[in-house]
């Protein structure tokens, strides 16, 4: 309701009211952007089934999360008197400000900075160039992604649980990406983490029905095999049709010199940001290949990875 500086509110029935008023103002928009298929064959037969799976639930031990809760904290007040030794004195470890004192004033380090206190901000999550100076940087660096996770995770999310259902219910969103994808809120189930020990001993927590499993799936770098498909980057295409993984370790990359020739390097680029990437593609694409027959992007659709969690 933003275009029409409208809020929602109210009731059900209020809501269904306002939505039914404002349908008939977006149909004109989908049939411009020739969107009536997707909205007629994909938006509308997904809507029941992810209300179905708000409905439902998803089941959380809560047992299991209150022990991970309390082993969190023992390790967190033995990370901080480990980082207390090595400043020599106490402080909030959790404080940046705190810790850039420790770091610039009392440890002297990075002393260019420190000479200018007006100036210099708290000390970055990677903390620059100062790791290499001190154990310090290093461990307050592990650290802090200890008490984050704890709060908002294996705290927090036994507190969402309802009380009469025993479940969480989150919701769903089908425009709130710019790529399209789902998103998940109150609370957000799909950005706990997944490639560090501690975020697959949270996902432990959640558990199916005796006799039933959860299964995951997701799009095999979706965003990045469709920017190869309208790029036709000979690079990517190749690493996809070897089934590399080209957002982790290293990989190749393409540069063009003044003079036109290609010079190849196996260097790890900075990771891209997906969606910068995707709209690119599309804006490209909507000149080109965008407007090929149906038949050439339904055989255009990517793989799908799943893995079963027992």
């Amino acid at each position: 309701m933003r275009q029409f500086s409208a809020m929602i509110g109210g009731g059900p029935g209020e809501r269904a009211d306002y939505l039914q008023r404002l349908a008939p103002s977006l149909e004109p928009q989908v049939q411009e952007q020739d969107l009536d298929s997707v909205y007629e064959k994909i938006d509308l037969p997904l809507a029941p089934v992810l209300a179905e799976i708000e409905r439902t639930g998803v089941r959380v031990d809560p047992k299991e999360l209150e022990k991970m809760s309390r082993s969190m904290e023992k390790e967190v007040r033995r990370l901080e008197k480990e980082i207390w030794k090595l400043a020599g004195s106490e402080f909030n470890v959790n404080s940046p400000t705190q810790l850039a004192e420790i770091l610039f004033d009392k440890l002297n380090l990075h002393q260019r900075a420190a000479r200018k206190k007006q100036k210099r901000g708290p000390p970055p999550p990677t903390f620059g160039g100062i790791v290499a100076q001190h154990p310090l940087p290093r461990r307050s660096s592990s650290t802090a992604k200890l008490p984050s996770s704890k709060s908002t995770y294996v705290d927090a999310l036994p507190k969402l649980i309802h009380p009469e259902t025993g479940r969480l219910h989150t919701s769903f969103s089908q425009t709130g990406t710019a790529t399209g994808r789902l998103s998940s809120s109150d609370p957000n189930l799909q950005n706990i983490p997944i490639r560090t020990e501690l975020g697959r001993e949270i996902r432990a927590a959640f558990v199916a029905e005796k006799g039933k499993i959860l299964l995951s799936a997701d799009y095999s770098q979706i965003e990045l095999r469709i920017m190869a498909h309208f790029s036709k980057d000979p690079v990517l295409v190749e690493a996809f049709r070897n089934g590399e993984d080209i957002t982790r370790g290293p990989r190749k990359s393409v540069r063009r010199r003044a003079d036109g020739a290609e010079c190849r390097s196996t260097a790890a680029p900075p990771k891209p940001s997906t969606s910068a990437l995707f709209t690119a593609c599309l804006h490209s694409g909507s000149r080109s290949n965008w407007g090929s027959s149906r038949k050439k992007r339904r055989n255009s659709l990517m793989p799908i990875s799943c893995a079963i969690v027992e």
